[in-house]
Parts: C-alpha cells; sequence; structure tokens
C-alpha cells in the first residue's frame, strides 16, 4: 500500500513532505486547501481523522495524526534515519525539540496569528505574548551558537519538526537578522535538496 499524505496548504504537513524526501521513502501527495474567508481545514479532511487536521498519513491501513507522531513513525519506517544520535546529550537535545517544537513554540505563534486576525481588538494582547516568543527566540539563537543543528553536529527529524515554528517567527514574531543563528539555521534548512523537492510535490508554501 502507498503511503498518502494528506497535505493542507501553508501548514505543518510541509514538513512531513520534507522529512519523506530526505529519508527517500515513497509517497503520494492528496492536497488540500484552506476556506479562503475562515483559513480553516475543508470538511473533507474529516473523512480521513474524526478532528478534521492535518498532517494525518495513510500507511498500510494505518491512519496517523499529530506531527511529532508522524514523524516518530516515518523515522521508525526509514531505519533510524534521522533519528535520535547515538551520544546521549544528543539523543536528549533530539528528543526535547521534537516535543518542543510543538508543545512549548506553537501555542503562543498561534495565539499571535489569532490576534492578528482581530485587527485592533488584539493589540492589548500582542505584546506580552510577543515578549513570550522573544524569550524563546532569544535561547533558540543561543542553542544555535555553538552548534550547527538542534540536536548537535548533524541534522535530524528535530531540525524538520522545528522547520514551521521558526518559518512561523519569521513571517508573524519578529525573526530577522537580529537573530543571525536562527536565520543562518533557517535558510540551511531551506538550501536542502530535499527541501526542495518537498516544496515542488505539495505545491506553493507561504513561509518557504
Amino acid at each position: 500500500m502507498t503511503l498518502i499524505v494528506h497535505h493542507l496548504e501553508n501548514s505543518r504537513s510541509q514538513r512531513i513532505l520534507w522529512l519523506l524526501e530526505e529519508l527517500g521513502l515513497a509517497y503520494e501527495v492528496k492536497r488540500y486547501e484552506r476556506d479562503p474567508k475562515t483559513m480553516l481545514a475543508p470538511p473533507e479532511l474529516k473523512q480521513v481523522h474524526p478532528l478534521g487536521k492535518s498532517p494525518v498519513i495513510a500507511d498500510d491501513n494505518r491512519i496517523i495524526a499529530e506531527t511529532g507522531a508522524i514523524v516518530e513513525y516515518l523515522v521508525e519506517r526509514g531505519g533510524g534515519r534521522l533519528g535520535a544520535p547515538g551520544n546521549r546529550d544528543a539523543a536528549l537535545r533530539y528528543r526535547h525539540y521534537l516535543h518542543y517544537a510543538e508543545g512549548s513554540m506553537m501555542p503562543p505563534l498561534f495565539a499571535m496569528l489569532v490576534l492578528g486576525r482581530l485587527g485592533v481588538l488584539g493589540l492589548p494582547a500582542r505584546k506580552p505574548i510577543q515578549a513570550m516568543l522573544d524569550t524563546h527566540l532569544d535561547w533558540l539563537e543561543t542553542e544555535l551558537a555553538d552548534r550547527p543543528w538542534f540536536a548537535g553536529a548533524d541534522f535530524t527529524a528535530a531540525d524538520v519538526m522545528m522547520s514551521f515554528p521558526i518559518e512561523a517567527a519569521r513571517s508573524r514574531a519578529g525573526l530577522d537578522g537580529r537573530r543571525p543563528q536562527l536565520i543562518d539555521w533557517l535558510e540551511r534548512c531551506h538550501a536542502r535538496p530535499a527541501y526542495g523537492r518537498a516544496l515542488d510535490r505539495g505545491g506553493p508554501y507561504a513561509y518557504a
């Protein structure tokens, strides 16, 4: 059975396409467009998974949701490539960032997205949320000061997981050249051939 990625435009699922390209695994893409008014996923995704969100993959009669869970599944399916490094400290950092990307970084970024859509009504809350995000970005900048990738010396699936929140931070949370380590890391991610192939497979992506 062919692995199918249910891919929503401008979403977390772009990371799954990228990881699949890095691992060299065969897959098909079923692309979904957001509602142009609400920017929500279309109702068709609920036919795949009751939560109606992306990413979701279908593989060997299994339906798997949640980006982190999908990443772990694909790393295992790929024979452990791009998984936890052998060094204990690097392995702990790898696991940390697999969970940190969605558990700690994305909630304030999502809040900033919602506040932006509220217009002037959202202005009072933007400053404290931005301060929270600045704390994250400042810390991440120091994390990359003495190693090229988030887990350590080598590129791993942890970097794939971190790509979407860093891309979102550049789009709506003030990430710019004042944090050169993060910008350099993101540019190196975008320069990877597999990242380009994923863009070709997934279609237009606002954060590339």
